[in-house]
């Protein structure tokens, strides 16, 4: 899925759109999210991104659904907690578990899909770009880009292990997947990590020791109407929200 954001922030219709932008919209998307009452705000927030990422950026509909959908396993985890309350009777339903858990998870994810946004929009250069103009400290953002470099190793070495495992048909059978799985979590990471060291050698054999690691991409001028037009919809949620309220 990593490899699969990264492609298309590099190929969608909003590739050429001016950074800030993206940031104004996705940040204020979130803001609204976690201000106002879940619903109808966090709904709308939902429908927003969703349509400004698969109507208008050109993201194709089973991507973002995937990429929203993949960490609300997490959110449905938490969320399931609110349902139950544990007292001196012992376990029972929580008087207003449903409804606590049915906001929790709609407003999770309201601003899982206003960050994704930006990310599945913006290549991880132009983000890196922009933090260096804010003036963010050159270690911070040096590590953040070795972080993301790091999830393309990791993506590339299970890959590898999965195609081995396969070919020695490790994956015949719900016994063997779960063995043939077990034994790629114990040999991911050192293999990983090895991985990641011969990177870092690559780095110093051209020049680099710790330096900032420069960063091309062309600054793309705000658009005006762009902007008005991204504020307007920001209003339009902040007076449901306060209508709402």
């Amino acid at each position: 899925m990593t490899s699969t954001i990264d492609r298309i922030a590099h190929s969608n219709r909003w590739r050429s759109r001016s950074l800030v932008e993206k940031n104004v919209l996705a940040f204020g998307l979130l803001a609204v999210a976690l201000i106002f009452p879940p619903w109808p705000t966090a709904a709308a927030v939902l429908v927003v991104a969703s349509v400004a990422a698969v109507g208008l950026a050109g993201v194709p509909p089973r991507v973002w659904g995937l990429a929203v959908a993949a960490p609300m396993g997490f959110v449905l985890t938490g969320a399931a907690t609110l349902l139950v309350t544990v007292g001196a009777d012992g376990v029972g339903i929580a008087p207003n578990g449903l409804g606590e858990a049915a906001a929790l998870t709609l407003r999770a994810a309201a601003a899982t899909a206003a960050m994704l946004l930006l990310a599945i929009t913006t290549p991880a250069t132009d983000l890196v770009a922009g933090t260096a103009r804010l003036r963010v400290p050159a270690e911070i953002v040096e590590l953040a880009l070795l972080i993301y470099r790091f999830l393309f190793v990791l993506s590339d070495t299970l890959a590898t292990m999965q195609a081995a495992q396969e070919a020695r048909l490790g994956h015949v059978g719900w016994r063997r997947r779960i063995r043939s799985s077990g034994l790629i979590a114990a040999t991911l990471l050192p293999r990983a990590l090895d991985r990641a060291q011969r990177m870092e050698a690559g780095l110093a054999a051209r020049g680099w020791s710790g330096g900032a690691l420069k960063v091309l991409g062309p600054r793309r001028p705000v658009s005006a109407k762009g902007l008005a037009g991204v504020v307007s919809m920001l209003s339009v949620l902040v007076l449901v929200g306060v209508a709402t309220r």
